[in-house]
């Protein structure tokens, strides 16, 4: 869970207890005021989210491969020590991830597209885009039946409910939890699919040069893209009782149905134990004093 100057995480032990960890949030966008410009701010904040992401990932690994302590000293120690990823760990996976994503996802759409016998560069755009959805949503489907992916998608849903209850004022019990929602407005899965979208407009102003260029457009103008949708992700999440921008989040929000699964008793108690480490380091006792983001 992410507040504004915070970030916490909880993590179910192999002993059935839960560890929680708050972290300080050392955004670079308090430090320069260019970096708070819009659509800039969006792909900072997308930086920031992955390396959180990851960390956060390091820190459930680590706690689900740690023997258990003998005394009080060697617990603190496990927490304190084996909790944090070194950067080199970060750099790696985020070059792995960003690496697979962007061939997945960037490149593989533009090849299959060149390959058609498409010569007006808008139906060319129209048809990547098209492409990139569906091998997006495949990817989701796919993934989907792994049993390690269906639990993190139901830590995802947990994460999405002890949100929504903390913002309708509702007492964060897991019984009292399970009945809110597990769609978010705000949540990461509607910001992808939105990138994909907003590159459709974007890469029209391209057109269809070489293939080269074509690949390396679709990587350049990945970060303006990115902060276009970070910047209509943030409008709606402030709107989202308009009935336009309702309808223009619709997609987004049934695509989390592919991201999300019923959570248990025991998820709930986990995300509730990381939305309340958040507050309370915030000091945030109302949902209306500010809103907790999601990191999905």
């Amino acid at each position: 869970m992410r507040g504004p100057k915070n970030w916490a995480v909880a993590v179910r032990k192999p002993d059935g207890q839960i560890a929680n960890i708050c972290r300080p949030l050392e955004s670079t966008m308090a430090r320069h005021s260019l970096l708070r410009l819009p659509v800039v701010r969006g792909v900072v904040a997308l930086g920031e989210s992955l390396a959180i992401g990851f960390r956060a990932l390091a820190i459930s690994a680590n706690y689900a491969a740690a023997q258990e302590p003998e005394d009080a000293e060697q617990a603190e120690e496990i927490e304190e020590v084996k909790t944090e990823l070194s950067r080199t760990q970060l750099v790696i996976a985020f070059t792995v991830a960003i690496g697979f994503a962007l061939a997945l996802f960037k490149v593989t759409p533009v090849v299959l597209t060149d390959l058609l016998p498409i010569k007006n560069p808008i139906w060319f755009v129209l048809v990547e885009g098209v492409i990139r959805v569906t091998i997006f949503i495949a990817y989701l489907v796919l993934i989907s039946f792994l049993p390690d992916l269906k639990r993190t998608f139901q830590y995802h849903a947990a994460e999405h409910k002890a949100i929504n209850a903390y913002e309708a004022g509702a007492e964060l019990e897991p019984e009292t939890v399970q009945r809110f929602s597990l769609i978010h407005p705000r949540c990461g899965t509607a910001f992808l699919l939105w990138v994909m979208v907003i590159a459709i407009f974007v890469f029209a102003f391209v057109g269809r040069p070489s293939i080269f260029w074509l690949i390396g457009s679709r990587i350049l103008l990945l970060p303006v893209i990115a902060g276009l949708a970070y910047e209509l992700i943030r409008f709606a999440g402030k709107h989202a009782d308009n009935n336009v921008v309702q309808v223009v989040l619709a997609p987004g929000l049934w695509l989390q149905r592919l991201t999300t699964r019923e959570p248990s008793l025991d998820q709930l108690e986990v995300s509730i134990r990381a939305l309340k480490e958040v507050l309370n380091t915030e000091g945030l006792l109302s949902p209306d004093e500010q809103k907790v983001e999601v990191m999905a």
